[in-house]
């Protein structure tokens, strides 16, 4: 399947609905990537999400409760998926020993609340490709 934008997965992890997610989205879809959405939060869930859209990318909202256990089940269905060139980011409010676990799990890049959309729209460009 050939799309000519990068396709990023954009999931949460916690409790909340999250606005700033769509808003995130929207300025993402105006950058020029594709935003395809999900507020299922079971890891499960999430990886057959990004398979069924051929996603290229997986941003994860983590918010209040996020249970970082759910990063390790995520690497490890993309990996039994044989999807492991999809590269995970993170970003929200996790505590700084949770960052360090979660980078050692796989997360290529976390962003702390506060990070600008500029900001993770020039890392995005930089550092996601197509995988399809």
């Amino acid at each position: 399947m050939n799309h000519g934008k990068v396709r990023i997965l954009m999931a949460k992890l916690g409790e909340g609905y999250e606005p700033a997610m769509f808003k995130l989205g929207g300025a993402f879809s105006e950058a020029g990537f594709e935003v395809i959405y999900t507020s299922i939060q079971d890891p499960l869930a999430i990886v057959s999400a990004a398979l069924q859209e051929s996603a290229d990318h997986i941003g994860i909202t983590t918010l209040p409760g996020a249970d970082i256990q759910d990063f390790a089940k995520i690497f490890e269905l993309l990996a039994k998926e044989k999807l492991s060139q999809i590269k995970v980011t993170a970003g929200g409010f996790l505590e700084p020993e949770d960052i360090q676990r979660i980078k050692e799990m796989g997360v290529v890049e976390f962003f702390p609340k506060g990070t600008t959309y500029a900001e993770l729209i020039d890392w995005s460009r930089l550092h996601i490709k197509r995988t399809h």
